[in-house]
């Protein structure tokens, strides 16, 4: 389990997250709504260590990560898909995903897995092409792909149906249903396209302002008013 208790951050004078507690539980979608600007990149950010957290604290499988580097928190079994994919697009397809098993000794980090590319057969066909060669869809499979190279137990999106067609949204969707069925990880999921995380979420969680507005279960949001809360 994934647990983050009052956690604050500040750019300059702005407060931009203002005391945060929840929690995301193994085999469970959590996802956390907002519009633009709410801080919701930055609280990914804190928990992978990229902006380190001014209060609070995170802790992940019982053990405190608040003080941890990045790369200790990839060692610890967190993956993270930033919002812009961040793929190498010089690199073949395949050599992007070699690059997801980084936290392995290099014994082990000679080939890719063979469930990336069952979930994701695009990325098969395609994987001595250059990644940037590829559609934006199939950059974003590619980004989720990399992560899961890493075997995560938390796997951390951030936006992953931007600028997305619809029918790798679907096939997206799809993955991250039968990533959380498995039931040995927990997955984290920032979004604003309300319908992609009304199927998908186990919990919900609403920012505004920095700050929690509403949470609960994902069977609940459209009888909670989640998708009015969204525009505030």
């Amino acid at each position: 389990m994934l647990q983050v208790n009052e956690l604050h951050q500040y750019y300059g004078g702005s407060h931009i997250l203002r005391g945060l507690s929840f929690d995301a539980k193994i085999g469970e979608v959590t996802c956390v709504l907002g519009r633009n600007g709410v801080g919701k990149t930055t609280l990914l950010r804190c928990l992978m260590g990229l902006t380190p957290a001014k209060q609070g604290s995170v802790t992940w499988e019982g053990n405190p990560i608040t003080r941890y580097k990045p790369h200790q928190r990839v060692q610890a079994g967190i993956a993270y898909v930033p919002q812009g994919r961040e793929i190498f697009p010089r690199l073949t397809v395949e050599e992007n995903l070699l690059m997801g098993l980084s936290r392995f000794p290099a014994s082990q980090a000679k080939e890719v897995p063979a469930f990336i590319y069952e979930l994701f057969p695009v990325l098969k066909q395609m994987k001595h092409r250059r990644g940037g060669d590829l559609s934006g869809g199939q950059q974003q499979q590619l980004a989720i792909g990399r992560a899961l190279a890493s075997q995560p137990r938390l796997l951390i999106l951030d936006e992953p149906t931007e600028g997305i067609q619809p029918s790798v949204i679907k096939e997206i969707g799809v993955v991250i249903k039968r990533l959380a069925e498995r039931g040995d990880m927990a997955i984290l999921l920032v979004e604003q396209f309300y319908d992609f995380a009304a199927e998908l979420a186990d919990r919900y969680i609403v920012m505004a302002r920095g700050e929690i507005v509403q949470n609960g279960k994902g069977t609940d949001m459209e009888a909670e008013g989640v998708r009015g809360l969204m525009a505030i």
